[in-house]
């Protein structure tokens, strides 16, 4: 090769090598400039179990959002620890906006129960994003149980109190404290009636069938399905209304529980210190994703009710409903074991 042609081909090799670099320093700048969240798509960490409660909501707002923000969402299930080991990894998460958690009441449930040895603030380490909805329960029994009202539940497990015993799908959940808030308004705890506790609805709700507990307060989209079947007797609900899902069961308040309403809630958080321009973006596509009658029509079918609210308006709702959950822990004495 003549040196002439060498020093050329040197030459040559120079700026492509120089021009590669170039690149590779711009790539993060301009996905920096990039608008968000055109970047990659978006994960919702779920931290339960697919095919609940919290799972279908998610499933059922991911697909709004995808649609507002134009970008696809996907539904990511980490499951464990009533929830703690998912909410764990995303308040570890870069505030980024491409990682979003999406929980039920449970995430406000479950500092005030495992104070000593839970990894994250539920409160400090997230940014509250919206509330998108709640379900009333459905409070029902096996059929064997003698039973139809929870008047005559009452009473039969006054009678024979060592002949019954409760269920819940998981230790702090919304199932949990509303039966724990039943025994305890009813006097029912005195008697000791014990709480079953299970990792998740399915396998509770398999026990109930069963026959192996007799009571379970549970969402509509785990419990519905078998009540209707008549494997289950719903014997109440929970909400301030009756379902029109059950219209001929009454309200816990009909049933003669004059202040018993309770709920599990469904929202929407990113981990803590969110860019504000983010946290707008997801707000506003959370707001239009709530007020779309397609999304309300799909959350009635499975039991739940829209029940929007924004980031501002949030973040003081779980602060009340953490106030509501402390007494009930509190006057139902509920413990880790």
């Amino acid at each position: 090769m003549k040196r002439s042609t060498r020093r050329l081909f040197v030459q040559h090799g120079a700026a492509l090598a120089g021009a590669a670099a170039l690149t590779l320093l711009q790539a993060p700048q301009a996905a920096a400039q990039t608008p968000y969240p055109k970047v990659r798509p978006i994960t919702i960490v779920v931290p339960h179990a697919p095919g609940g409660a919290v799972d279908g909501v998610a499933r059922t707002l991911a697909e709004r959002l995808a649609s507002e923000l134009g970008q696809s969402v996907i539904v990511e299930n980490r499951a464990g620890a009533s929830g703690m080991i998912g909410a764990a990894s995303v308040a570890r998460t870069d505030a980024d906006g491409y990682t979003l958690y999406f929980n039920a009441s449970i995430h406000s449930i479950n500092p005030l129960l495992y104070k000593s040895t839970i990894k994250y603030d539920a409160v400090k380490d997230f940014t509250a994003i919206g509330m998108v909805a709640q379900g009333a329960l459905i409070f029902s029994v096996n059929p064997q149980v003698p039973a139809n009202t929870v008047q005559e539940l009452v009473s039969v497990v006054k009678a024979a109190p060592d002949k019954f015993s409760f269920v819940t799908s998981g230790y702090g959940s919304a199932g949990h404290l509303g039966v724990a808030q039943f025994l305890y308004e009813t006097g029912l705890s005195k008697s000791g009636i014990p709480i079953v506790l299970y990792k998740g609805a399915a396998p509770a709700l398999q026990d109930l069938i069963g026959g192996q507990v007799h009571a379970m307060m549970d969402p509509f989209l785990s419990s519905l399905p078998h009540v209707k079947a008549g494997k289950l007797r719903a014997l109440a609900v929970t909400g301030a209304e009756r379902s029109p899902l059950l219209p001929d069961v009454p309200t816990m308040r009909e049933a003669g529980l004059k202040d018993f309403e309770f709920y599990s809630w469904y929202g929407l958080w990113a981990p803590a210190k969110l860019p504000a321009p983010i946290l707008k973006t997801l707000e506003a596509a959370t707001a239009k994703a709530a007020q779309d009658p397609a999304l309300k029509t799909k959350l009635n079918g499975l039991g739940f009710d829209v029940a929007y609210r924004n980031a501002a308006d949030f973040d003081k709702f779980i602060a009340s409903e953490m106030t509501k959950y402390q007494a009930i822990i509190e006057k139902a004495n509920i413990k880790i074991e």
